[in-house]
């Protein structure tokens, strides 16, 4: 028999907490793209080795891909979102949750539809020549 949850685990706990420190620190940063900017970098920053190598090669290809994109933190994770501030891709990584994989991921505002099914997130081991065009690709379509 399954246990019974009684509501949030600590990690769900502490990322709530964490989107709220994040919303009180864009209120009192203002919403504008240098403050995003340096809250992408210092959420990079914090990440152990293998996380900040990934998250700085997705923050790279959004960068150089989708330019239109502004950056932010969301639940503590580097994302980017469109003009009207909705989220299109976000970097997750895997020691956020103690996961085996860091994950690419794209919200509802992507441009990522494709007939009855299409991906929302990636599993991320390494960037490769191979899996960072993959991953520019879709970023381009998301942010189109």
């Amino acid at each position: 028999m399954a246990e019974k949850t009684t509501g949030l685990s600590k990690d769900e706990r502490d990322a709530v907490k964490q989107r709220a420190a994040e919303l009180r620190a864009e209120e009192k940063a203002g919403k504008t793209r240098a403050a995003g900017e340096q809250a992408v970098r210092d959420a990079i920053a914090a990440m152990p080795d293998d996380d900040r190598v990934l998250a700085e090669g997705i923050d790279r290809i959004v960068t150089e891909v989708a330019p239109q994109l502004v950056r932010k933190t969301w639940y503590g994770f580097p994302a980017y979102t469109d003009a009207d501030g909705k989220v299109v891709v976000f970097f997750k990584a895997a020691a956020k949750f103690t996961s085996r994989y860091a994950t690419v991921g794209f919200e509802e505002s992507a441009n990522l539809d494709d007939g009855d099914l299409w991906v929302t997130s990636f599993a991320l081991l390494a960037l490769t020549p191979e899996t960072e065009k993959r991953i520019a690709d879709h970023i381009r379509k998301a942010a189109g």
